[in-house]
């Protein structure tokens, strides 16, 4: 068993001037890298404009409440919604946005154009209100309450009536 443990080698240490430097790697040219946040691409505004569409005409939420449009419609609505928004965040723009952060500042202001205007567009295609919306007060309605409070309020009445004035 001792046999299977080999023997410590001894450690030679080379100083720093003695041990040859490493190799250099050969430099590679890259081109400069840019990074252009705004305008965006037109891939990527066709893929906003095909959500749009999607979020107008599918079941959810806004859709729900305000009802959906037509497809064909919801495709006409969407163009609008979007160039819209482009245009008013190009406008923001500065000359030359030309760092990330002024780019992620106009693409902030364009992604609230666009939900700004979509919320506005299936407001005015909204049926005029015939119910009270969740938000509304009815004037006219009587107030519920439920037939414990019904019972607890005759229960008082009755007992006002049947106890004496003083």
């Amino acid at each position: 068993m001792a046999e299977d443990i080999p023997e410590p080698q001894p450690q030679v240490e080379v100083s720093p001037e003695a041990a040859p430097p490493p190799p250099t790697p050969p430099r590679v040219a890259y081109p400069s890298l840019a990074l252009q946040i705004w305008p965006p691409t037109q891939r990527t505004r066709d893929a906003v404009r095909s959500r749009l569409v999607e979020n107008l005409s599918s079941p959810s939420v806004l859709t729900k409440r305000y009802g959906a449009f037509p497809i064909d419609e919801a495709s006409t609505v969407a163009r609008r919604i979007e160039e819209e928004a482009f245009g008013a965040a190009s406008a923001s723009a500065a000359a030359d946005a030309g760092s990330v952060d002024e780019g992620i500042e106009v693409i902030q202001i364009y992604s609230k154009e666009i939900s700004k205007r979509m919320l506005e567009a299936v407001k005015a295609r909204a049926p005029a209100p015939a119910e009270s919306s969740p938000g509304s007060v009815e004037v006219n309605s009587p107030p519920t309450t439920s037939a414990a409070d019904d019972a607890a309020g005759e229960e008082a009445s009755a007992a006002e009536s049947d106890s004496p004035a003083s």
